[in-house]
Formats: C-alpha cells, structure tokens, sequence
C-alpha cells in the first residue's frame, strides 16, 4: 500500500517556516508524506489535473495528493480561489472551500451566524443606490461602520459618525463601483478584542488585541497590539459556537464585550487565524503546539478518508 501524501503551502513569515517544520516532522511520525510550497498562485490546469510546482521545483498533480492544507493570508490572489475550489471538490482541503470563502465574507458570515442564534453587531446591507436607506441607518444608529465584505487586516473600514461623514463618504464609495454597501452599528467597546483559536471544535488557545493611540482598530495591521488574556468561559463556548456554524476545521474567532448592550459578540471568524510569532512565544503565547497537533489530527483523519 503506498504512503498517503499531504500538500502543503503555508505562509514563511513569521516564524512560518518552523511552523511548517513541525507539521512535516508530526505528518512523517504517522507514516504521511508530505509536499510543502504548493502555491497555486504558479499552477495551470491541464484537462483534469492541476499542475503544481512544489518548492524543490517538481510538478506536482495535485489530484493525486490525500489532502491540501493551504494557510496564507497575505498572499491569496482570486487565481488561487478559483483553483481552491475546483481542488476542494476531489482532494480534502483544509480548511473546506465552502466554509473558507463563506469567511471571506463579512455580511455572509454575520448573516448565517444571526441565524443560527450566534450574537453579532447589528448590521445593514443595502444596494448602492439606496443611499436614503443608508443616511436612515446613520440617523437610527448615530455611529456606524463601512466594511469592505472581502476585506481583512482592518483594511477600508471606515467609521462614520456623523451625517457629514457619510454625505463626503459617499462619492468615494461610488466611485469604487460597489454593488453594495455592508454597515455595521459601531460597538461602545474598550478597544480591546479576544482572537479564540478553535481546531476542530476544540479550544486551542486565545490572546487579546489592543487599538493603538487614538485609533479604534484592535487589528494589528492598523497599529494595535498583542497581549496575554484569559478568556471566560463564555467567551470560549461562543467561539466554539461561532466555528461550528460556519464549518470551518480551523478558526480564529473575534470577539469583542459590547457595554451598551452588555453582552459579548462575534465581530469577524477569520479561516487562517496566524500561529503565535518566535516574539509572541517568548512573551507567553504558548498555543502553537497544541494547534500544530490538532492540524495533524486533522490532515490524517481527512488524507485516510481519501486513501480509502
């Protein structure tokens, strides 16, 4: 019987590379080959098979792999969407296509986890050219938040909190030709977040954001900062929560304690919530070999699925 073989990109960054490391040395511990620098941003497609160059420069096809793990924000292009979900429908990927693209998507997200009764910010969606229905959300709301659907690190969210804001905010957003427009009600929170890893149901491990100066952004891109927190267990279950909903094997979970309204809720559930950094570790972030293990368990488990 051959050995099963495991395709792997992940991101190099940040102490990536040791993460990756680590997974070859657990996947190899259970008998699992592995393929690792499968970029699909570098890969074509020749009839029925994807064709990828893994990084000692060999072309790999990548059907015939027993399961993909593909774990880097920073560098996915539509290219690589594309070909992720054609993959996903042959190969076992982790995380699933469906659940990863519903993530990347903010109103799709907040939308599916209001209905299965998971607490989110309020939020309104609107076609472009129901301005009036917008200045009416502004009016109700007094302070509100435009997010980009597709967006992430605390890219193009804009705070509006005044009439004049949004009437200067408008010509800009029509000019970027969106379809649509995604608010949510701007949260009285201490600028303070939980990021909850969750690995296949499981708690893994959490740690608090901070928005820098004057800003209102916890996202460390926009100038916030990371430091060492307990979660309550409240906290804990509605991330839990959170990533059972959306079917995500791999979730980073945002939430945010609403003072207003005196209860936590899910601000965003991220499908590729980054390991703790060489720095972070040092500081106290000690959750990366217990996520390491759970990724592990989880490559075997769906890579014997498709062997059989």
């Amino acid at each position: 019987m051959s050995k099963r073989k495991v395709g792997i990109w992940l991101y190099q960054n940040g102490g990536g590379e040791i993460i990756e490391a680590k997974i070859v040395a657990k996947l190899a511990e259970r008998g699992i080959d592995t393929v690792t620098g499968l970029n699909l941003r570098h890969a074509y497609v020749e009839n029925g098979r994807i064709l990828c160059r893994d990084r000692k420069g060999e072309t790999v096809m990548m059907e015939e792999l027993d399961a993909f793990y593909s774990y880097n924000a920073g560098e996915q292009t539509q290219y690589q969407m594309y070909l992720y979900e054609a993959l996903d429908r042959i190969v076992p990927c982790v995380n699933n296509y469906r659940s990863f693209a519903l993530t990347e998507d903010k109103f799709q997200t907040a939308y599916l986890l209001r209905n299965h009764g998971v607490p989110t910010p309020e939020f309104r969606l609107c076609h472009r050219d129901d301005a009036d229905r917008l200045r009416q959300f502004m009016e109700e709301w007094n302070q509100m938040v435009y997010k980009p659907t597709d967006g992430w690190g605390g890219v193009g969210l804009t705070k509006i909190d005044s009439r004049e804001t949004l009437d200067m905010l408008m010509p800009f957003l029509n000019q970027m030709d969106l379809r649509f427009f995604y608010v949510e009600r701007f949260v009285d929170y201490d600028k303070t977040d939980y990021r909850v890893d969750i690995v296949d149901g499981e708690y893994i491990g959490c740690y608090g954001r901070k928005a820098g100066g004057s800003d209102w952004r916890t996202n460390i891109t926009s100038g916030g900062s990371v430091f060492l927190r307990d979660p309550e267990p409240e906290v804990i279950e509605l991330a839990q929560r959170a990533a059972a909903v959306t079917g995500l094997e791999i979730a980073g979970v945002d939430i945010i304690y609403d003072r207003e309204h005196e209860e936590y809720v899910v601000l965003e559930v991220n499908g590729i919530p980054a390991y703790a950094t060489p720095e972070q570790e040092k500081e106290g972030l000690d959750f990366n070999d217990r996520k390491i293990e759970k990724v592990v368990e989880i490559l075997d488990r769906k890579s014997a699925e498709k062997a059989r």
